[in-house]
């Protein structure tokens, strides 16, 4: 068995969407970058990065086997290792039960419990409240469950200060605002294949116009919410 997973080692790092959560731990960089003057410490640095990818590539995992049958149905991911089979839905749910453990008792014991407490909430809200109940339920899924996705910058600041301050809190507005425009971007793209699967995504449910417009909202905000700093002196 053991030698049957070490040969399919690039379906389980495939399960992990390490593009995904290499974007994420560049907020969250970033997130211990602007916490501190000066160089990051190399313990924060170090275990927070591996400890918050972890919990990422945990909940990523879960999100696989949640959406099989969507995945099974759209191009651009019908390829998925649990969509085609060549991962079991036990062996991904095992595999980001060990990530998520791991990740956490890295973050607890070697970077502070705030942290740890905040990147378990994260991956509960994606993997969870997100993937399994809100993108089925509302038009308004990305932007309630966009949270989850925008915590990173937050989680680096903890990471390194062991405190939640309203400059962490910042940097997850403006990511918290670009995520609604990319996604509705790529889901005007695909917006055939959403309803085919029963997604209830905003081009599906109000059309691209309406979309459109949203997307040119948001912008709007995310530039306006980068202001802040300067209209509230922080």
């Amino acid at each position: 068995m053991s030698e049957s997973v070490l040969a399919r080692w690039p379906d389980f790092l495939e399960l992990t969407k390490p593009r995904v959560v290499a974007l994420m731990l560049l907020t969250a960089l970033i997130g211990m970058c602007m916490a501190v003057p000066g160089l990051v410490p190399w313990e924060p640095l170090v275990f927070g990065n591996i400890g918050i990818g972890l919990c990422a590539g945990a909940a990523a995992a879960i999100n696989h086997v949640v959406d099989e049958r969507i995945d099974k149905n759209m191009s651009r991911t019908t390829n998925r290792p649990v969509a085609q089979g060549r991962v079991t839905q036990t062996e991904a749910l095992v595999f980001a039960a060990l990530l998520a453990i791991g990740g956490t008792a890295l973050l607890a014991f070697t970077v502070n419990v705030l942290t740890a407490i905040l990147t378990v909430a994260s991956l509960v809200g994606y993997a969870f409240i997100y993937t399994m109940f809100l993108k089925r339920a509302t038009p308004q899924n990305i932007v309630i469950g966009g949270l989850a996705g925008a915590a990173p910058p937050l989680l680096g600041w903890t990471a390194v200060t062991g405190e939640i301050h309203a400059h962490g809190l910042l940097l997850v507005l403006i990511i918290f605002a670009w995520t609604p425009p990319h996604f509705w971007a790529l889901a005007i793209h695909r917006k055939d294949e959403y309803a085919a699967v029963g997604i209830p995504m905003l081009p599906v449910t109000h059309g691209n116009r309406f979309t459109a417009l949203h997307i040119l909202l948001y912008t709007i905000l995310m530039f306006l919410i980068t202001l802040l700093p300067f209209a509230t002196l922080l």
